[in-house]
């Protein structure tokens, strides 16, 4: 049998099992994913939309409280004002249920916990591999709109000790660290805001940063002079330009992080639970499946500005999945909201009538705004 036969057949039993087929298929539900479903579904277009998860997940395990660095008229999507009792800053959970808000509003049909697993492209467009729980299914589309972030898992520092039980990841709830030693790894905005919050619940705190001193671009501007101020009170423990390279279950060992300290004596560092703070990435699987070009240290995915279309005919990008893993991050919420409009005008030929927040809130954004305020 030749290749091309058992492609055939392939196809052939694939179309046999299709559960539907759709103009476009939106991958993602977080919000900008939801922002371009609003933007369809008011155009008129045949879609369908996935998520692996519920909508806005990557919310759903933010610390508790967690405080966004922007203000709400910078988060707000199709049209539709955040409004509070405060008209200050909102968090995780007050975002969530905006997010169940649009849903609801606008009555979007999204397929959450579906996640896509596969996808490859035919002579009509696409063939999408679902896996919920209820069994595999196929799905024909003509175009398809990638909206799944970068946030996927976190970057790990594949040293010793990193899977053990009191290591996580993920800041859940500073309780968790209550009358205990907590070394937090990491000296951005998320390590920072972690240190004050647990010390405050009661924690021994100690930051381990490897950089001398915190980047104030990157902690925001009301947190970094209380950490400082810790710091030098005492009440925070610092170690600067250290880097952990074992963890075991009753202490941490850290190395100097720039050659210039020749001692390579390891500090042995006695604590009860580590918290690494070191960044998420992406996965780029379905990226990689679809034959998107991706380049340089970021991976950046090939695309046109104009249409968001990448090298890959009817397929397109929104939100932060646009900046590949983002190692420093270019792309946020606020700056996304145009990538909607660009597909929406793609797929209809029509920009759409809301995007952001209402017309009298819409405003141009600087990237050094976004991470400054």
């Amino acid at each position: 049998m030749t290749e091309r036969h058992a492609d055939l057949l392939h196809n052939e039993a694939t179309t046999s099992r299709v559960h539907s087929s759709h103009d476009v298929a939106i991958i993602g539900a977080g919000p900008i994913g939801l922002e371009l479903a609003v933007c369809l579904k008011r155009a008129g277009l045949d879609y369908i939309h996935f998520d692996a998860h519920q909508i806005g997940y990557t919310m759903t395990w933010w610390p508790h409280n967690t405080y966004f660095f922007s203000t709400t008229e910078r988060l707000a999507i199709a049209g539709v004002p955040i409004q509070n009792n405060h008209q200050q800053r909102i968090t995780g959970e007050d975002y969530l249920a905006y997010l169940r808000a649009i849903v609801e509003q606008f009555d979007l049909a999204i397929n959450t916990y579906e996640p896509v697993a596969a996808l490859a492209r035919t002579p009509e467009g696409f063939t999408l591999t679902t896996q919920p729980l209820a069994g595999e299914r196929h799905y024909h589309c003509r175009r398809i709109v990638l909206a799944i972030g970068d946030m996927h898992r976190p970057n790990y520092l594949q040293i010793p000790g990193e899977d053990l039980p009191h290591v996580s990841h993920y800041f859940r709830d500073p309780h968790d660290y209550f009358r205990k030693r907590l070394l937090i790894i990491g000296g951005r905005n998320s390590a920072v805001e972690a240190a004050l919050r647990c010390w405050r619940a009661g924690a021994q705190v100690t930051l381990s940063y490897r950089r001398a001193q915190f980047d104030e671009q990157t902690v925001k501007h009301w947190v970094l002079p209380d950490i400082q101020a810790q710091i030098e009170a005492g009440t925070i423990g610092f170690l600067p330009a250290t880097l952990p390279v074992e963890i075991t279950p009753t202490h941490v060992a850290l190395l100097p992080a720039t050659p210039e300290q020749p001692d390579n004596t390891p500090i042995l560092h006695e604590t009860d639970f580590v918290l690494i703070n070191s960044g998420f990435r992406g996965e780029q699987d379905l990226l990689e499946m679809a034959g998107v070009t991706l380049r340089g240290e970021n991976r950046t995915p090939l695309f046109n500005p104009e249409t968001m279309e990448t090298n890959v005919p009817g397929l397109y990008l929104v939100g932060t999945v646009v900046a590949g893993i983002q190692q420093r991050y270019s792309l946020f919420i606020e700056n996304s909201h145009e990538h909607a409009g660009k597909v929406t005008a793609a797929l209809t030929g029509h920009w759409p009538t809301q995007l952001g927040s209402v017309a009298s809130r819409n405003y141009d954004l600087r990237l050094e705004q976004i991470k400054t305020n």
